[in-house]
């Protein structure tokens, strides 16, 4: 009988666990305006709305209406009584207040649950120092990250995965994974190619001639042919616990063919159903559907969504590598150059959409470590995912400003240089072409010279992409043109980089006496003056989009999860998906922070 590792369910480690995820619950769901502390002297005061249950901390606030809570000073009281820190009780105490409906809680508080039990296990585990990732190399920093999504309180959910699953599959384990692979009737599936791919090319490229001679070898054994099929690589618990079970009349008939294992090694990414190739770094990251419940969402893939995901890349690539101010800042893009999903089974002749239509199918993405991605890494560059620059160890040093002390540079220069590579390509997307990614920290890698972020490459292009204007449009790719009211086009930028990433940071230079945050949001203000000093030509886009205006509008995370745990938005209307909270104001406005 299998037992799962369970040495990481500590009361200690818990503990810590629960201070740490209330202090985020506090300090994320005062951020939304869905609690309101109130101040007693120098402390903080939070009481449930039956007022049984109290909450006493100290705080710092920043800019953006960030809360940096002192979670050595939280301190709850039930009734009088001291009580432990409890994340689930915390919730069921403060739903009248949060608006997550009665039939969802449950699943919330399961997230939560899974949740603590990821950070019981990196608090168990993870031992690299800032002062060390500053060095390490681009996976290692990878499985180093122990936070997940700065936002998000409930980031690591993983609904679906076993004890063994986690410590098989979940990215802070860094374990060593092999792909399933199955053969996928030709005719009941589909296969999307980037420019410069071909079947044969990508297979080959892949998996190799002796692998695939294998598989071959495995569909003549059973009296099949192998020019009938099409080859799709599966996440191992995808098979296991859904394609086996789920799709097994489509495997009784050979529709679905199971070959085993490829030889080539992998490592979860952060994004949990994305792989890196560690046996060849070279080869393509793989995305594979993965049906748990993580973050709002069904981690699904739509075989119809992605047949156009390559030809989305590619337009994408294109338009980046024909524009002068994107070239000169490096910017670039890792196309998602391959999408294949089977759609021979009973849900896709359903005559509505399904998460079971998005169980089979899988997508390629190009590795930075590909000498002939134009983009791919130089002799004396680095990786790291952006996300990195939140990260604190276990002792609470910050990783971006062990990498500020160690480039030599003085924090407001290494900042001026980070927000070139980073926010001057997102702005000049915008401002020229109405475009907008999804650029928050681990969409991004940074490519690092001397610890400096030089410049960025952009991923996940394909479902986090949209053109919210007229720009013209190939068919193939007028599925990313959004219609988006004016006012709300700049949240691309207010939302995603200032209020998604940059008060995190902001607040953790701030905090460390790295950099004032006056100056952090002074070099974010200047860093946008300086491309309208260099852009003229576009005045217009700049009046249209005002990204320096004295407020935006409040647009809220976790209010669309604790809305709908289940699914958080919908990804063909997402900006009609948003949910409201008033204005910020607008920290990189002219007078609105001093410096």
């Amino acid at each position: 009988m299998k037992h799962h590792d369970i040495t990481h369910l500590q009361p200690e480690l818990l503990a810590t666990a629960q201070t740490s995820l209330v202090g985020k619950a506090i300090a994320e769901f005062s951020h939304e305006r869905l609690l309101s502390p109130t101040a007693r002297g120098d402390a903080w005061e939070l009481v449930s709305p039956d007022g049984s249950a109290r909450y006493t901390f100290d705080a710092r606030r920043h800019a953006l209406e960030h809360w940096v809570v002192d979670r050595d000073s939280l301190h709850r009281t039930v009734h009088g009584d001291g009580r432990p820190l409890d994340v689930q009780q915390f919730l069921v105490e403060f739903a009248p207040l949060l608006g997550i409906p009665d039939a969802l809680l449950p699943t919330y508080l399961e997230e939560l649950a899974s949740t603590l039990a990821s950070a019981m296990w990196k608090l168990g585990n993870s031992d690299v120092s800032s002062d060390e990732l500053v060095h390490a190399d681009y996976q290692a920093i990878e499985a180093a990250m122990t936070e997940g999504h700065p936002a998000f309180v409930a980031n690591n959910g993983r609904i679906g995965y076993g004890g063994d699953d986690f410590a098989a599959y979940a990215p802070e384990t860094g374990s060593e994974v092999r792909l399933v692979w199955v053969a996928v009737r030709r005719d009941r599936a589909e296969l999307s190619l980037g420019d410069g791919l071909t079947e044969e090319s990508l297979y080959a490229e892949e998996l190799g001639e002796e692998t695939l001679a294998t598989f071959r070898s495995r569909l003549a054994d059973l009296g099949l042919d192998a020019a009938d099929y099409l080859l799709l690589p599966l996440h191992p618990w995808q098979w296991v616990n859904r394609v086996a079970i789920t799709f097994a009349p489509d495997v009784a008939r050979q529709d679905l063919v199971f070959l085993g294992e490829a030889p080539d090694t992998f490592r979860a990414q952060q994004s949990i159903r994305t792989f890196f190739n560690t046996s060849d770094p070279q080869r393509h990251y793989v995305k594979t559907a993965l049906a748990i419940q993580n973050m709002g969402f069904l981690r699904g893939l739509s075989p119809k969504y992605m047949t156009v995901t390559p030809a989305i890349n590619d337009w994408v690539r294109d338009l980046v590598a024909s524009d002068d101010e994107l070239q000169a800042r490096g910017f670039g893009v890792l196309r998602e150059c391959a999408a294949i999903g089977y759609t021979g089974d009973a849900f896709h002749a359903l005559g509505f959409v399904s998460p079971y239509q998005k169980m089979i199918a899988a997508l390629w993405r190009e590795s930075p470590l590909n000498p002939g991605v134009p983009s791919g890494v130089a002799e004396g560059e680095r990786l790291a995912t952006m996300a990195s620059l939140l990260h604190r160890d276990a002792k609470g040093s910050s990783l971006a400003a062990a990498m500020i002390a160690e480039s030599g540079l003085g924090p407001a220069p290494w900042v001026r240089r980070y927000l070139d590579a980073y926010l001057r390509p997102l702005v000049h997307c915008l401002l020229r072409y109405d475009l907008a990614f999804m650029p928050h920290g681990e969409n991004l890698v940074m490519v690092i010279e001397n610890h400096v972020p030089t410049r960025m490459l952009m991923k996940d292009i394909g479902e986090e992409v949209a053109v919210m204007g007229d720009l013209p449009l190939p068919p193939t790719v007028e599925r990313i043109r959004a219609r988006v009211p004016v006012e709300e086009q700049s949240l691309a930028i207010h939302t995603d980089v200032f209020d998604g990433f940059f008060r995190h940071l902001a607040a953790i230079l701030d905090d460390d006496g790295v950099l004032p945050e006056a100056r952090f949001w002074g070099e974010v203000r200047a860093c946008i003056e300086r491309h309208l000093a260099d852009h003229p030509e576009l005045a217009e886009g700049a009046a249209k989009h005002d990204l320096l205006r004295p407020a935006f509008r409040h647009s809220c995370l976790n209010r669309l999860q604790l809305r709908n745990t289940l699914q958080m938005v919908d990804l063909t209307d997402q900006a009609g998906s948003l949910l409201f909270a008033g204005e910020l104001a607008n920290p990189a406005a002219a007078g609105t922070l001093a410096g």
